[in-house]
């Protein structure tokens, strides 16, 4: 009885395997498994470890170990052969065993490969087990480890070798750098901590659960792994929900989050945008809202007790002038946590706003959850590098008036040494510390550039002056008033033997500008999202839009207010570029030979200083503990940034097991 329900069972087998042959050819995909021997490099340095017995997830089961008889299988290990071959025969047999007592024991043997297994003995086994479902099939394991490299996939895989350690998890398998950590993160849990085996057994039931409802988003013919849409999931929502939500509630979650998945899986997710759109187009203005913009800013603090929230809260100002009645306006402070950032949102949501603007990177988190709920809603951040297609991000390039107060400071250093304090290692910042110190280079070529940090535990501007340091470039205005740059606590000042301090010149943050572009464009109908192809849109303005501006001091030589004037303009219009240049870094590579222009993708993520600087890029443990959390949000090196709990404590993944 047993052999005829094996025989009816791969009778079954066969016609998916027919089926699934016919979609990979018609899909141009190689239909059999995959080979090894043909993945791995010719003369490659690969090692091989004994890993001993293993449960393995079934899915990883990818392919075989050399060739042999592949065109017996699909890709997916389903049979091919006719039901009187002698392969049928013991397929049917195995078959018969599983459906028996005693079931199917020995381990097959295969070897493991960037997280994927590809046996050498058992694949009728593997074959039998996965067609009655099995999630997980015994085997003996040994792993092929590939040379280290540079290569994004293989640092992700040696990361991986230091969760399996721990966790002795195979079903998640990341393939960018940082990945691990962040999952840690969301679990509470450290790198390299043990796991329990009721923490394992709890992971696995609910990353099989997510799983299948990630099944539901139809991503088969996209490059997107469900463990990188958790991880994405989890920005919003904590673990253990996933033992909460029922099946529709976490299909409807993530059905939310589908564009954003998209765009987060793609090389090139994010869409820098340097230049302001035309959204002057009056005409459609009517046709789009025929009542008034209702638009909300949300603030972390209060004006006054933050510099940066004044710049932002003259941005308003400006918005109401050149507006008027075409748009109301409402500003929400003290968004000071996520919890205080979610309910200062929804407060503005609630109150009727159309668009919400977040003015700190920390509120990106709260700013994605609100956009996913609120659809309708135009959601902004003020961060970059966010790969979101569900809200955009802005931020100005700063370098440019950087660039143009360093070419002050080296015409004033009398002794060719500057200060430069830099304020957190963040996206961007490096840019603007070379920027400078090209600046400082061209009208000084000796110039030399003394860089420290405010993030860091330490007196600067006292050290400066001990140092006999006499020209320093501090913090930029945070708005256009020139009483920052006057007061001397903004901007690039001269000091003298007493410490008095002389202003230069400062950059500073029109960030009106900026809302007035933003708010043009809404108003034309310029926000519209691409469905079949979403990108996370990332607005960087400069000096060109009106964003990035330099306020002179009155007591600059006035040939130096005229070179200042010279290159302002020259940025503006793009006939200045601060990096098309020969640049030599500290470690003495060549990043620009002078033929060409950097991307901005490049300039962004720039992560190197010029070889006429002193002074290093500080590692995360010496940021103050009032900066971390900024690090962490827009850091250079925030994917390999320690693991910490962040506010969820251990308890949560405690409770849950």
């Amino acid at each position: 009885m047993l052999t005829q329900a094996a025989l009816d069972e791969y009778s079954q087998a066969l016609r998916q395997g027919q089926k699934e042959y016919r979609e990979l050819v018609m899909a141009g995909k190689n239909p059999y498994p995959a080979v090894l021997d043909e993945l791995l490099p010719e003369n490659s340095a690969d090692s091989v470890v004994d890993l001993g017995v293993v449960e393995i997830p079934s899915e990883r089961i990818v392919g075989v170990k050399s060739a042999g008889r592949i065109t017996a299988f699909t890709a997916s290990f389903r049979p091919l052969l006719d039901a009187k071959s002698e392969f049928a025969n013991k397929w049917v047999c195995l078959c018969a065993a599983h459906l028996g007592d005693v079931g199917i024991t020995d381990p097959i043997f295969c070897y493991e490969y960037l997280g994927n297994f590809y046996v050498q003995e058992g694949n009728k086994r593997v074959s039998v087990l996965r067609h009655f479902g099995s999630p997980r099939i015994a085997g003996t394991v040994k792993r092929i480890l590939p040379a280290l490299s540079d290569d994004p996939r293989i640092q992700a895989y040696y990361e991986f070798i230091e969760f399996y350690k721990a966790s002795k998890l195979y079903s998640v398998q990341f393939r960018r750098p940082g990945d691990y950590a962040r999952l840690l993160s969301h679990l509470g849990k450290k790198t390299g901590e043990p796991w329990t085996e009721p923490e394992v057994r709890t992971f696995n039931a609910y990353f099989h659960y997510f799983q299948d409802a990630f099944q539901s988003l139809n991503l088969r013919q996209e490059d997107i792994l469900p463990e990188e849409a958790l991880l994405l999931w989890l920005e919003l929502y904590p673990f253990q929900d996933l033992g909460r939500l029922s099946a529709g509630e976490l299909k409807k979650s993530l059905a939310a989050l589908r564009e954003d998945i998209l765009s987060a899986a793609k090389e090139d997710s994010v869409k820098v945008q340097t230049k302001a759109e035309d959204g002057s187009k009056g005409s459609f203005i009517n046709r789009i809202f025929s009542g008034q913009l209702q638009v909300a800013f949300v603030h972390q603090l209060e004006p006054a007790n933050s510099a940066w929230v004044m710049g932002h809260e003259a941005g308003r100002e400006h918005l109401e002038q050149v507006f008027g009645d075409k748009i109301a306006v409402r500003s929400y402070y003290g968004a000071s946590n996520a919890e205080l950032a979610e309910a200062r949102i929804e407060e503005a949501v609630s109150d009727g706003a159309q668009v919400v603007f977040t003015t700190a990177p920390p509120l990106c988190r709260a700013t994605l959850k609100a956009a996913v709920k609120y659809p309708k809603v135009r959601f902004l951040n003020c961060s970059v590098d966010q790969s979101y297609t569900s809200i955009r991000t802005y931020y100005g390039r700063i370098f440019e008036g950087k660039f143009i107060t360093g070419a002050i400071a080296g015409a004033m250093a009398g002794e060719d040494r500057i200060g430069y304090i830099a304020s957190y290692p963040i996206f961007g910042v490096p840019a603007s510390i070379n920027a400078f110190a090209l600046g400082a280079q061209m009208t000084n070529p000796r110039a030399q550039i003394e860089l420290r940090w405010s993030c860091v535990a330490g007196t600067p501007v006292a050290d400066f002056l001990a140092d006999n340091i006499r020209v320093i470039s501090n913090r930029d205005a945070p708005t256009e008033s020139k009483m920052y740059l006057d007061f001397c606590n903004y901007g690039t000042y001269l000091m003298n033997d007493r410490g008095d301090m002389i202003p230069l010149a400062t950059p500073i943050w029109s960030w009106g500008k900026f809302y007035e572009f933003a708010i043009r464009s809404i108003l034309a109908g310029g926000w519209k999202r691409d469905k079949s192809d979403p990108v996370a849109v990332n607005y960087w303005l400069g000096m060109d839009s009106g964003v990035i501006s330099v306020n002179l001091s009155d007591k600059l030589p006035e040939g130096l207010r005229q070179l200042a004037g010279v290159l302002q303009r020259g940025l503006a219009n793009g006939t200045v570029d601060p990096f098309l240049r020969r640049i030599v870094a500290q470690d003495g590579t060549v990043k620009n030979d002078g033929t060409h222009c950097l991307t901005p993708e490049e300039l962004l993520h720039m992560d190197w200083l010029c070889d006429n600087i002193i002074g290093q890029i500080p590692p995360y443990e010496d940021i103050l503990p009032i900066s971390q959390t900024m690090v962490r949000e827009l850091g250079i090196y925030r994917d390999k940034i320690p693991v910490e709990k962040e506010g969820k404590p251990r308890e949560d993944f405690d409770r849950i097991r």
